[in-house]
């Protein structure tokens, strides 16, 4: 009798249909690929769908291998686009899942689905991602775990996260390699047209300045930066700006902001640099003088450093050349 391995959809409210739809057609077409190599003994995938009734229990409400009962080898938790219900609305949820952990499953989760499975208390001490955007407030709001946002997935063994909203792809080919093996997470990939490559968000993150710190002598600062693109500016005329000494402008910026002006200014820097390589047809040189850095070396040192990509693989992927190749 061939083998088969539950993956569970909590479609918790809120949850995107979208993704568990396109999740349950990846794994349909992972087990198309597996069976097609009848020699392997590979198992098959069976998908349910899980979500709570009028009752409020949660059950089974689709069922890819109707039949028999079995217990999730691995649960899904989708992307959420809108607002997530409060925690009280998701604890049951939250209860659920720490029972399915709690029985040998593994559990994963997509973009802010990380918030509902951080509500379990699983995650203490552990690295997990999720969207960029969602990074600060959930670290904030579990402050006893750590999210690393550039990742496009974390795979901590029994705890399996993605980032971005459109990473259940990742996941899915991710959860296809580990329970059928990469040679059909490679093929199940080429049939659906997808990158196995891709390991890192950080190039698609856009740099959103703190402006509701309430330090009127910071925001200055950074007002003035924004108009003048950060360039050729210093510490000491920055301090000068803040009407501030120069050790007392360092802790109130860095305080303010949560990074130093240097880092700051590389930030802004950065995201006119990405603006420029996405929209004009300007060297990278060209741009790296305009952007205010004399050495275009360690203009290119400083870009991948910020966005993860050298400012030429940038172009490649995002400029509108790439686009209208597209």
């Amino acid at each position: 009798m061939t083998t088969q391995l539950e993956i569970g959809l909590l479609l918790y409210p809120g949850a995107q249909l979208a993704a568990a739809h396109g999740l349950s057609d990846l794994f349909m077409v992972a087990n198309r690929m597996a069976a097609e190599r009848a020699g392997a003994d590979l198992p098959v995938l069976r998908v349910r769908h899980w979500a709570a009734g009028e009752d409020g229990e949660i059950g089974c409400t689709l069922d890819s291998h109707p039949g028999t009962d079995s217990r999730p080898t691995v649960v899904v938790l989708p992307p959420c686009l809108g607002s997530l219900p409060s925690s009280e609305a998701l604890q049951p949820f939250a209860d659920w899942l720490h029972r399915q952990h709690a029985t040998g499953a593994t559990l994963s989760s997509v973009c802010a689905g990380a918030y509902l499975l951080a509500q379990t208390g699983l995650l203490k001490g552990r690295v997990l991602t999720t969207h960029w955007s969602l990074a600060k407030d959930l670290g904030e709001r579990f402050p006893d775990l750590r999210v690393d946002a550039d990742k496009l997935v974390v795979d901590d063994g029994d705890i399996i996260t993605a980032g971005g909203v459109m990473a259940w792809t990742d996941l899915g080919l991710a959860l296809v390699d580990r329970l059928l093996g990469p040679t059909i997470a490679a093929e199940t990939a080429r049939f659906l047209v997808l990158d196995l490559t891709r390991h890192s968000q950080q190039y698609f993150r856009s740099f959103t300045p703190t402006l509701t710190h309430g330090d009127a002598s910071v925001l200055k600062v950074q007002h003035w930066l924004q108009r003048e693109d950060a360039r050729n500016v210093d510490l000491a005329t920055m301090a000068a700006q803040a009407g501030l000494g120069e050790r007392t402008f360092l802790r109130r910026f860095q305080q303010a902001t949560g990074m130093r002006p240097t880092e700051y200014c590389q930030q802004l820097r950065a995201a006119k640099a990405r603006e420029l390589l996405e929209l004009t047809n300007r060297s990278v040189d060209q741009i790296a003088w305009e952007v205010g850095y004399q050495d275009p070396a360690a203009f290119r040192k400083v870009f991948n450093k910020m966005v993860g990509l050298s400012p030429t693989d940038y172009r490649r992927r995002f400029g509108q050349r790439s686009a209208e190749r597209g």
